[in-house]
């Protein structure tokens, strides 16, 4: 997402040199969230989700090279393909992204245990999601909790076993995590929280999952849903200062001339919620623009206000803003009825809000409620809690 939409936008603005995108992934660059929703459960295909068709690039003048690079020489500036080929660059943009976090497991590369991230990933979890079976997630984090739900609308019986009290509380906190874990319920997820997975066990494929509790669950397949990591192996050597991704100022531009990172593995200084690297669909979209136009020569700070959503079962997560830590919640609506829009204030000051089957979208709906959310997380309001929760207090008069 981040590549293609920088060279999408390379030519968007004006620039007529070459340009050329180097990645292991088949394929031209698409969105992946339907890998863990409507794609997985064949009601989708992937077309609406490239940046640009196949064709564009070719007609664009973008050539596409298919393979891993190896390494980087920025005194050179020459990137060093698997291929022992070689490509000289003026500008260079480090896109790519992350992999799944593959925890030492014994068992764990048994036939029958999957991760997510490729199209391939996905294909192969349909195959094995046939209804009736019994499927294992593990870590019940945004993707776990998405497959979760597909797997059972696909009529798969699902255990989920994850070390925290409620899904996704460590991103939304306990009182919205109690809620998705009543959806998840609901959907018939037996859920297992404070658990974790000792090992995998079967002859020739995963036949059972044995936590360290000792408890063991019969399945048929397992997915693995424990988060991923940067992949920053290729400025290894260099000059390029990595920390928790590759570290890059408000414009996108890291620590060494002409050298740029964007997207999942990008450690970006945010002008509003600092240091920060964000591993959602919307901000790819946006970063991978963002840092077109700096190469080109922009020195506009990348302020985007981060947006994401989640489809599960029937119900929609709409969020806006960026909190890892608050010291309250204020709720408008209710958690009871699962239609609600909840506030994240930190110090008095409005970080984020969450809106569960009420708000619209902030991207697309400007005059939505959880739009007017993003306004005042923008400004840094201290809105007063009690007109947060007040449904007859408008908004945007905070």
């Amino acid at each position: 997402m981040a590549g293609g939409n920088a060279a999408r936008t390379l030519r968007a603005e004006g620039f007529h040199g070459p340009v050329t995108i180097v990645g292991d992934e088949p394929g031209v660059p698409f969105g992946r969230p339907p890998l863990s929703k409507t794609y997985l459960r064949g009601e989708e295909s992937l077309t609406g989700w490239l940046v640009e068709p196949a064709d564009w690039y070719a007609k664009s003048d973008v050539e596409r090279i298919h393979t891993l690079v190896r390494r980087i020489d920025t005194e050179k500036r020459l990137v060093e393909l698997d291929t022992s080929d070689t490509i000289d660059y003026s500008k260079l943009l480090i896109a790519t992204g992350g992999r799944n976090r593959r925890p030492q497991i014994p068992g764990a590369d048994l036939e029958g245990v999957y991760q997510l991230r490729t199209v391939a990933d996905c294909d192969a979890i349909k195959r094995a999601a046939r209804s009736g079976s019994q499927a294992v997630v593990v870590g019940m984090g945004f993707i776990g909790s998405e497959v979760a739900a597909s797997l059972r609308q696909l009529g798969v019986a699902v255990t989920a076993v994850f070390p925290g009290k409620f899904p996704l509380a460590s991103v939304l906190g306990p009182e919205m995590g109690e809620v998705m874990a009543g959806i998840h319920a609901g959907g018939g997820v037996n859920l297992l929280p404070n658990e974790t997975v000792g090992r995998f066990e079967g002859s020739s494929r995963a036949e059972r999952v044995v936590l360290k509790s000792g408890r063991s669950i019969d399945c048929d397949l397992a997915i693995l849903a424990v988060g991923i990591e940067p992949n920053t192996e290729v400025v290894r050597g260099t000059e390029v200062v990595v920390d928790n991704g590759i570290v890059v100022d408000a414009a996108c531009r890291t620590n060494v001339p002409d050298l740029f990172a964007a997207g999942d593995v990008a450690n970006q200084l945010h002008p509003l919620f600092g240091r920060i690297r964000v591993e959602h669909y919307n901000n790819a979209e946006k970063q991978g623009a963002a840092v077109a136009r700096s190469m080109l020569g922009s020195n506009a700070p990348y302020d985007y206000l981060y947006t994401f959503w989640s489809d599960q079962y029937e119900d929609k997560l709409e969020y806006v803003g960026h909190a890892t830590q608050w010291d309250q919640f204020v709720v408008r609506g209710s958690l009871a009825e699962r239609k609600l829009i909840g506030f994240y204030l930190d110090h008095e000051v409005l970080k984020a809000a969450v809106g569960l089957n009420r708000g619209g979208d902030p991207e697309l709906e400007p005059d939505s409620e959880m739009a007017r959310a993003g306004r005042l997380v923008a400004k840094q309001a201290r809105p007063e809690p009690a007109a947060l929760a007040d449904e007859t207090r408008d908004l945007a008069l905070l």
